[in-house]
């Protein structure tokens, strides 16, 4: 029996052969079972495909809409001077994130994979740090401060990214047999518990639903059968349910989100600015700057709630293009892992896109009223160092894997698809 790889290529079943997991799970652990295979040598810089143009288009036009609304939101932060302070500390860290972005492409992939358990733990070793040091806000202790420097970051970002290139690089190495069971669940769940746990501790919960999220996400396009992600699953959901009822800030947040106007001057004010600010946008907007709902209306507009001012003051158009140039960067960053030659190239470059479409989506879900309020900010757009740097990352590793670590291997399985075809 003949079946199509994930490229096209054919692939042969025997009349014997057993057949493991739920629908379409062998497809997917077949389209990654074709890279378990030594990977090729170092391509040369003759090897090198083009770097791919969704990727730098996506997130070159994001950024750049986002330096733009940045300096829209914060201008009334800073009235009677020259430029925002926010603006230009959030140009500064876009240039930087620009560096990091180049720098990550030119480290070859087999070098993430030797790196991706220390930088796992010394990730984890700061989200303890913090619980001990770090500052606190609005009730949270997720900020750490650099000593003599002044500066401040959130290590959850670079533990969600350190968490998917670890998980990455454990289930890669697995067969086809080991990932019809359990054992890919038990490696997924040693590497996510440890971060998990400091994060409720701080309490981050929101964070923390996102990187099971993501990890479950990594489980699937491993080619893990659906039926063994049921019970995880709803456990997961369980655990949420009782750490919602449990905790009264995350009780008034979902109370906020089923009846905003209900609590409109409470749990619900968020929300209902939101609304507002969707509402007086119409189909063109208000205009650039000429939004009122940052006049201290919405609370953090420039980082949680800054696709709200977008929605005032480019209307609805402007709010589908963002979310159109981030359906773009998916598009373009699983064509990446459809090309990628190994297992663990495949679940990193999936990894990366997940670690920026998913952040993007709770975002706009929370800001269009179909979420609870999260403190989530939104990729390439908000303010912030932390989220851009290691979006930043994400995408300079996005290119590696398209531009020279897919190349050769593209060319070879083109080569064997038409030989099948022929056959």
């Amino acid at each position: 029996m003949k079946r199509r790889g994930f490229n096209g290529a054919v692939r042969r079943r025997g009349p014997g052969a057993r057949r493991t997991g739920g629908p379409g799970a062998s497809e997917r652990r077949a389209s990654v079972q074709r890279h378990f295979r030594p990977a090729a040598a170092p391509a040369t810089p003759t090897q090198r495909a083009a770097l791919d143009g969704g990727v730098i288009a996506s997130a070159l036009f994001l950024v750049s809409l986002g330096i733009v609304m940045v300096y829209s939101t914060t201008a009334p932060l800073a009235i009677g001077k020259t430029l925002p302070p926010h603006f230009v500390r959030h140009l500064c860290v876009a240039a930087f994130a620009l560096l990091i972005a180049t720098l990550a492409f030119h480290v070859p992939l087999n070098v993430w994979r030797r790196v991706a358990l220390p930088l796992w733990g010394f990730s984890v070793l700061l989200l303890f740090v913090t619980l001990l040091a770090g500052d606190s806000a609005n009730g949270a202790q997720r900020w750490l401060r650099v000593p003599n420097v002044g500066m401040a970051f959130q290590p959850v970002e670079l533990a969600k990214w350190a968490t998917l290139l670890v998980v990455a690089s454990a289930l890669a190495p697995l067969s086809e047999r080991a990932m019809a069971g359990w054992q890919p669940i038990r490696t997924a769940l040693l590497f996510t518990l440890p971060v998990i746990f400091p994060l409720l501790l701080q309490p981050d919960f929101g964070n923390a639903l996102v990187l099971v999220a993501l990890v479950g996400l990594l489980l699937f396009c491993a080619g893990l059968p659906i039926r063994l992600l049921v019970a995880p699953g709803a456990l997961a959901m369980a655990g949420a349910a009782l750490y919602v009822a449990l905790r009264p800030y995350a009780l008034a947040r979902v109370r906020g989100f089923l009846d905003p106007w209900r609590h409109s001057q409470a749990e619900g004010f968020q929300l209902v600015q939101s609304f507002v600010a969707f509402g007086r946008g119409e189909l063109f907007g208000v205009g650039f700057g000429d939004g009122r709902q940052k006049l201290f209306y919405l609370p953090e507009a420039h980082t949680d709630f800054i696709l709200s001012v977008v929605a005032e003051e480019l209307g609805l158009a402007g709010v589908l293009v963002v979310l159109g140039a981030f359906a773009a960067f998916v598009v373009a960053g699983t064509r990446i892992a459809r090309r990628a030659r190994d297992p663990f190239a495949l679940l990193t470059a999936f990894g990366m896109t997940a670690l920026v479409a998913l952040p993007a989506i709770v975002n706009a879900a929370v800001v269009m009223g179909l979420a609870p309020t999260k403190g989530f900010t939104l990729p390439f757009l908000s303010y912030g160092g932390n989220s851009l740097l290691v979006c930043a990352l994400a995408v300079g590793i996005l290119l590696r894997l398209g531009s020279v670590e897919a190349a050769p291997e593209t060319r070879r399985i083109g080569a064997a698809a038409a030989r099948g075809r022929a056959a």
